[in-house]
């Protein structure tokens, strides 16, 4: 089931000009460890760091909170699975907030799509939650038991 959607658009010679403008203060402020280093080992650094500030946006939004109810920027960070396909990793009140709207006997499944063609970037986050297969000898909730 679905949880939640979110959908971003940024320009990206804005993350440029912050850039330029603000530099250390506004990364430090804004992007995980691991989004630095992937970013600034990139020819396109400023379209890579869009795609995830765009990514970060789109996933509040998909929270339900936008960047607020103690939900930070750095409580998100787009990571990439062993295959390649990105994701979030959620810390802080962002994990919180994952938690909250994750039923019980589920558990969270974030995609994450990003795109860049000059000069926009896009991001669009699809929070889902996955029914958790139930050990052999459990009781069945289909059945009712």
């Amino acid at each position: 089931m679905i949880l939640g959607v979110g959908s971003d658009l940024i320009d990206v010679r804005r993350i440029e000009r912050t850039i330029e403008r603000h530099g250390e203060r506004f990364l430090a402020r804004i992007f995980t460890a691991t989004e630095r280093a992937k970013a600034d080992g990139r020819a396109r650094r400023a379209e890579t760091y869009a795609k995830r500030f765009a990514a970060k946006e789109a996933c509040a939004k998909a929270l339900g909170t936008g960047l607020r109810a103690g939900v930070f920027w750095r409580d998100m960070g787009v990571v990439n699975l062993p295959s390649g396909r990105p994701t979030m990793r959620l810390t802080g009140g962002a994990l919180a907030r994952l938690n909250a709207i994750t039923p019980a006997d589920c558990e969270a499944r974030i995609d994450v799509t990003v795109t860049d063609e000059g000069p926009m970037a896009q991001a669009v986050v699809v929070i889902s939650a996955v029914g958790v297969p139930r050990s052999v000898g459990s009781p069945s909730l289909a059945r009712g038991n």
